[in-house]
């Protein structure tokens, strides 16, 4: 009888592998590799000291932004630098890629004057100056760099010096407007307090490996308040944020508790997260163990490298993913709605990327059925981990992770196509960078080559979208802070504005919103910071729309790209 069993039991799990290959064989293309074609020929450098430096491991994030104003997506890639001798010519710079359409690039780095040399690790884009141009940020190891957009296809260098006795090292960056003035103000994480006085060796086993976040001390963030005409003032200590110090990596600006104001959430590599909530007249508390955030579902500190926010559930509140090290779950925590989340990430399936360290991160509605999947970025620190670890491996592929719906997540990375799929990845941007209502991947790449990745998903019948590019007259005038709603039939969808998240990174400037079947919006509703309340409908899915902020009272407009 129990040799039947047995038999029984090898029968069904040759089965069941059968029918999973024949699914696998039969599963379409979402991602299909199209870098050969592109033009992007960018390096990342992370400095290979060959000294292991702590920072060498945490580079770099990318910017998808509109540089010129055409409607099409560019791409800036950020760059390290030598760190031993910085004499070597040409130095490694960040790169600015200009979109042409169709998947193709031209890099315009020279002519637009922003191959900047330091060590960059985290950059924003975004209108601090409401001059109707894209802006950029850089947080570097060293100073914050402005790159002031001029209008005409150019940039002006600025740099913040930072009153330290070290160079910091930066990491994420959020623009955020935290009075409702209608400037955009800087929060800058920083990471910890480096310096080569202060080098750390590690040997594991006889591996040569870069120093971990514990092997120093915390750094304390810092808060720019936009005074206009190209002014910032450090209210770092005033506000509340250098209260604490944590080993900042990724950050987010929303509004979690919907009170009309913005948060900042902080994920620390292996340090408690913080949420800092907005109390008003430029003050903050950090409240990241109340809220639940500080730690994962387990009470332990996790390697919090990205963070998201996105609407997985469709219950109108945003939830939050963060990346994390090798035998860490992703975690997901899910807004309760009554000021606290739950880490949901081991039920709702993200255990699958247990195995890989993750960093950068992105909720996207990659079949556009309005529900929200993610895409991971995954890679080791350790080049030698195989030595190790036969289990893991310094490149890993990268995740695609579809949500059913149901409140689950199903790993469909064989769906993404290229020749080289397994790299050592850092950062990811999504956003539909070919305008044809879906939404793509870009992914920079430690020490090679980026990749960009075309969807080519296709439903039958087709599934619809929404895209919309808000532009403030009372309010700043990127929209950063609006809360938007779609409702289409029984879907309610729900998104905020914001400028910086990721790894590190900055995209998500045009909102996308995945429909289903449903090809036609009810309404459109709109809350601006400035309290002015939009609603816009009944209109046909499937277009491209920028909508203006209506003065108090009046006509409310919008109007297709």
């Amino acid at each position: 009888m129990r040799l039947v069993r047995e038999r029984f039991s090898w029968n069904s799990l040759l089965v069941l592998a059968c029918i999973q290959q024949l699914t696998m064989a039969q599963a379409p293309t979402f991602l299909q590799d199209v870098t050969p074609e592109s033009g992007i020929q960018f390096q990342h450098f992370s400095g290979n000291s060959g000294k292991h430096f702590i920072v060498e491991t945490v580079a770099s994030g990318l910017v998808s932004f509109d540089f010129d104003g055409d409607g099409l997506l560019d791409i800036y890639f950020l760059n390290g630098a030598p760190l031993l001798n910085r004499s070597a010519d040409p130095q490694p710079t960040n790169h600015l890629y200009r979109n042409e359409g169709d998947f193709r690039f031209h890099d315009v780095t020279q002519r637009a004057g922003v191959g900047d040399t330091g060590f960059a690790l985290g950059g924003v884009a975004g209108d601090f100056d409401n001059d109707g141009d894209q802006d950029l940020f850089i947080s570097n190891f060293g100073n914050t760099v402005l790159l002031e957009n001029s209008g005409d296809g150019t940039f002006v260098r600025r740099e913040y010096s930072a009153p330290h006795e070290r160079p910091q090292v930066g990491a994420g960056l959020a623009l955020l407007d935290i009075n409702r003035d209608g400037l955009l103000d800087l929060y800058v994480a920083n990471y910890v307090q480096f310096g080569f006085d202060r080098d750390v060796s590690r040997e594991i086993f006889g591996v040569p490996a870069a120093p971990g976040p514990k092997d120093y001390l915390p750094e304390k963030d810092c808060l720019y308040l936009n005074l206009g005409e190209g002014n910032f003032l450090d209210i770092s200590a005033q506000s509340g944020i250098s209260d604490v110090a944590g080993t900042g990596m990724g950050v987010i600006a929303f509004d979690f508790d919907r009170d009309s104001d913005t948060d900042i959430f902080v994920g620390n590599d292996s340090a408690p997260n913080f949420l800092f909530e907005n109390l008003g007249e430029s003050s903050f508390a950090e409240i990241g163990l109340l809220a639940g955030l500080a730690y994962d579902v387990t009470g332990a500190q996790q390697a919090t490298m990205g963070v998201d926010f996105g609407d997985y559930n469709h219950d109108g509140w945003l939830d939050l993913v963060t990346t994390n090290f090798a035998d860490e779950v992703p975690t997901l925590y899910e807004n309760s709605g009554a000021g606290f989340f739950d880490d949901v990430g081991v039920a709702a399936g993200l255990g699958v990327a247990n195995r890989s360290v993750t960093w950068g991160v992105a909720f996207v509605d990659i079949d556009n059925d309005s529900w929200l999947d993610l895409y991971i970025a995954a890679g080791h620190l350790i080049s030698g981990v195989s030595r190790l670890n036969d289990t893991e491996r310094f490149e890993a592929p990268n995740l695609l992770l579809l949500n059913d719906g149901g409140g689950k997540f199903t790993n469909w990375s064989h769906t993404v196509k290229g020749d080289r799929p397994e790299r050592v990845s850092r950062s990811v941007a999504v956003d539909d960078f070919n305008n044809d209502g879906r939404v793509d991947v870009a992914v920079l790449n430690l020490n090679d080559t980026p990749q960009l990745y075309a969807n080519v998903c296709n439903s039958t019948p087709a599934n619809h979208f929404l895209n919309l590019h808000l532009v403030g007259q009372l309010s700043n005038r990127d929209g950063v802070g609006c809360e938007v709603i779609v409702r289409a039939g029984s879907l309610q969808l729900a998104q905020q504005t914001c400028r910086g998240r990721g790894y590190q990174s900055h995209f998500g400037s045009r909102l996308h919103f995945g429909l289903g079947k449903h090809a036609t919006v009810d309404s459109i509703t709109i809350s601006w910071p400035s309290g002015v309340e939009q609603q816009i409908g009944p209109i046909s899915g499937d277009r491209f729309m920028t909508i203006f902020e209506p003065p108090a009272d009046a006509e409310q407009s919008g109007k297709d790209q």
